[in-house]
């Protein structure tokens, strides 16, 4: 297990935090409250670290006309829709709500060139909410791959705050790759053919680079 390069100047930053306000304790209060705020920091600081992790040793998943999860977390959604910002058809959904104690780091599910990418600005919901989808701060990724496209919408949520995509149009990508992070709790949403085999259901576990989505 690593430290993904995306936390390392928040580590940083809540290291010397840390140590200031434990230091501070030290000098001003009585012991009791100097180990409760030192735990509590303590504590913060590890929550903060284990966010950042990046996975070593993971054995990416590869599957010609295979889809796998582009994220770690649960399964919380799974409906028709009609994608209204690049397909503009009806598409199926798959939506995966990563907690803080998730990977936050995002992966390619299928080979193929970007077609389309865009950042927008936003709110921050609930990335559990539905209307976090088309309201909060969130990237917009379309590969294509033959006759076949995926779009996928990096949303941030009510605590995370910057969504990073390391895409270009026309650029690329292989299977299972990283494609980017989002920082603290999130979204991803896959936008899928309708007629797309999905291999998982609501409240499923999912593991980026690793679990099966679906079958185009």
């Amino acid at each position: 297990m690593r430290i993904h390069k995306e936390g390392v100047p928040i580590i940083v930053v809540a290291a010397l935090l840390t140590l200031i306000v434990s230091e501070m304790s030290y000098l001003y209060l009585n012991k009791l409250l100097f180990v409760i705020v030192l735990c509590f920091m303590v504590s913060l600081m590890v929550l903060v670290t284990s966010f950042f992790r990046d996975p070593v040793g993971r054995r990416p998943l590869l599957v010609d006309d295979g889809v796998v999860s582009p994220a770690d977390g649960t399964v919380v959604a799974i409906e028709k829709v009609m994608e209204p910002e690049h397909l503009k058809k009806e598409c199926l959904q798959v939506s995966i709500f990563m907690s803080i104690y998730n990977v936050h780091k995002n992966f390619f599910p299928i080979s193929g060139e970007v077609a389309y990418y865009k950042h927008h600005k936003g709110n921050y919901h609930r990335a559990v909410l539905p209307k976090s989808s088309t309201e909060n701060e969130r990237s917009t990724i379309a590969i294509k791959n033959g006759e076949n496209e995926v779009l996928l919408r990096q949303i941030a949520g009510a605590v995370a705050r910057r969504v990073v995509s390391y895409v270009d149009e026309g650029q690329m990508v292989d299977q299972s790759t990283e494609m980017g992070f989002i920082k603290f709790g999130s979204r991803v949403d896959v936008f899928l053919p309708v007629d797309a085999d999905v291999k998982v259901k609501i409240g499923d576990k999912v593991v980026g680079s690793k679990t099966l989505l679906a079958m185009l």
